[in-house]
This record gives C-alpha cells, sequence and structure tokens, in this order.
C-alpha cells in the first residue's frame, strides 16, 4: 500500500508512516480513531470495534520497506480484515438472534420487553443456556470452518 493510499485509508491522519485496511465489517473503510504520534515506529493497537470486538491494528510502514516486508504487511491486513468482516457477521447474527429469541420467550409467557418502570425485562440464566446452546448447535460448522481456515492459513 503507498502513502497515499494508507492516508487515504485511515482518512487522512497518518499519512506516509501507517497502513491499515480495518473496515467496520460492511465493506466501508473505517475512519481512523487513534493516530500514532509523529516519532512512532511501531504498529498501533486501537480500541475495540462496535461490532466485531476486534482491536484494529494500525501498521507501520518502515521508510524503505522491502518487497518481503511488504507482503507479510499486505498479508497481516489482510487477515486483519477477514477477521474483522468474520466477527462482525457472527456477532451481529448472535445478537440479532439472541434479541428474537427473548422477545419470542417474553412473549409465550405473555410479559412485554419492559417492566412498568421501564427496565428491560430479561431472562434467567436457565433459560438463556437454552439459547446459547441452539447458537452454538447452528453455528458449530461456521466456527469449525474458520478454525481450520486459521489453522490451514497461519500456523
Amino acid at each position: 500500500m503507498a502513502a497515499g493510499s494508507a492516508a487515504r485509508v485511515l482518512g487522512g491522519c497518518c499519512p506516509g508512516r501507517f497502513s491499515s485496511s480495518f473496515s467496520s465489517g460492511g465493506g466501508e473503510r473505517a475512519r481512523c480513531r487513534f493516530c500514532p504520534p509523529a516519532g512512532s515506529r511501531a504498529d498501533w493497537i486501537g480500541p475495540p470495534d462496535k461490532r466485531s470486538n476486534l482491536r484494529p491494528v494500525i501498521f507501520y510502514v518502515p521508510p524503505h520497506e522491502s518487497p518481503l516486508e511488504r507482503r507479510l504487511r499486505e498479508l497481516r491486513e489482510e487477515t486483519q480484515e477477514w477477521n474483522q468482516s468474520f466477527w462482525a457477521r457472527q456477532n451481529t447474527a448472535f445478537q440479532r438472534e439472541k434479541e428474537e429469541f427473548i422477545y419470542s420467550r417474553l412473549k409465550a409467557k405473555g410479559l412485554e420487553t419492559r417492566d412498568e418502570t421501564g427496565q428491560k425485562v430479561t431472562l434467567n440464566a436457565e433459560e438463556m443456556a437454552d439459547f446459547y446452546k441452539d447458537f452454538l448447535r447452528k453455528n458449530f460448522r461456521k466456527h469449525m470452518h474458520y478454525n481450520r481456515y486459521v489453522e490451514s492459513t497461519y500456523c
């Protein structure tokens, strides 16, 4: 990634010295919410993304990066973007299905999602265990393929 494209990816906050392929999971590039100081010569790790819970990395680009170093950095960026996308989709599905499960259980009990004081009504641990077990069962293959891909590609 050239210095100019790194600046575009990062919203112009770190032109020329850092590179990031971090996106927020929906295909769009995330704006740089943090920027390494001017004298930094290391990768920087940002705050967790709201959708994926992964911490984005802004990779340092040395002034005379060799082709091999560049390839390694690009592979790390691709890996980060792939993980970001996978976990953003997975976590979004988890939250959506969890809310649907809670709503359906409350509806079956004749309850609303909020009580008379406006507090959110919750289910107990045993009831939520049903959801977690079902979610893991439904997503077993997806997680198995994820783990196999990671293992075969990076181990």
